[in-house]
C-alpha cells in the first residue's frame, strides 16, 4: 500500500453489495480496502487492530445496527470516520448518526464516482450528507422548530419514544427502531417519564394515544 492512502473497513452484512463497494473503492488509486465485515460483532473485533481511516457502515445489521457501532468504534478510535452507507432516508438514523460522530451519511444508490468521493471527503476530515440525507434533516429541522404545544420542551427523539411508547412496543422493539440499545432506551424512558411528571409507562402511553386523537 502506497503512503498517503486512505485505508477503508466495509461494513455490511450483503456480500454481493460489500464486494461490489470493495471492488469500486479499489479501483481508485487513493484508497485501500484493508478489511471487511458483515456483522456488528465482526466489526467491533477487526476495526480496532486494522485501524483504518475510515470506516463505510451499513446502518442495519442483523446483530445490531451501525450507529450504535459508529459510537462504540469511535469511542476505541477518536480519530476513525464513519460513513453510514444505507438503502433507508431516516430520519432520526440520520440524526443519531450525527449524534454518534459519524462524518457522513449517504443513500446506497449513490452513483459509484460519488461513493468514492464521499470516502475521500470523510477521510480528509471533512463532514458529508448526501442531497437527499440533507434535505430530510432539514425538513426534519423545521419540523422541529414549528412545533408547539404541551410537547414543546421534549427532543424530537423524546417525541418518538413517546409515539412509540403510545404503540405499544417494548423496549428492545423501540431499540431496534430507533437503533438505540435495549439499555439506552430503558434510560431515556426513566428521563422521558420524569420529564412528563409521570410516574408509570401507561401514564406515557394515554398521554400518546390522546394527543393522537387531537
Amino acid at each position: 500500500m502506497e503512503v498517503g492512502m486512505l485505508r477503508v473497513f466495509l461494513v455490511d452484512d450483503h456480500e454481493v453489495v460489500r464486494r461490489g463497494v470493495a471492488d469500486m473503492l479499489e479501483e481508485d488509486a487513493g484508497l485501500c480496502v484493508v478489511g471487511q465485515a458483515a456483522t456488528f460483532s465482526q466489526a467491533l473485533a477487526r476495526i480496532p487492530a486494522l485501524r483504518p481511516d475510515v470506516a463505510v457502515l451499513d446502518v442495519r445489521l442483523p446483530d445490531g445496527n451501525g450507529v450504535e457501532l459508529a459510537r462504540e468504534l469511535r469511542s476505541k478510535i477518536p480519530e476513525l470516520k464513519c460513513l453510514m452507507l444505507t438503502s433507508y432516508t431516516d430520519e432520526q438514523a440520520m440524526l443519531d448518526a450525527i449524534m454518534a460522530g459519524a462524518s457522513g451519511y449517504v443513500i446506497k444508490d449513490i452513483r459509484g464516482m460519488d461513493l468514492v468521493a464521499a470516502v475521500k471527503e470523510v477521510g480528509l476530515g471533512r463532514s458529508l450528507l448526501d442531497t437527499r440525507a440533507a434535505a430530510t434533516l432539514m425538513a426534519k429541522f423545521r419540523d422541529d422548530a414549528a412545533k408547539k404545544g404541551p410537547l414543546a420542551g421534549l427532543s424530537e427523539q423524546e417525541r418518538t419514544l413517546l409515539e412509540l411508547i403510545g404503540e405499544g412496543l417494548t423496549n428492545r422493539q423501540i431499540a431496534e427502531r430507533m437503533f438505540l440499545a435495549e439499555k439506552t432506551v430503558k434510560n431515556y424512558v426513566s428521563r422521558l417519564l420524569t420529564k412528563l411528571g409521570m410516574q408509570r409507562r401507561t401514564q406515557a402511553a394515554v398521554l400518546a394515544t390522546e394527543l393522537r386523537r387531537q
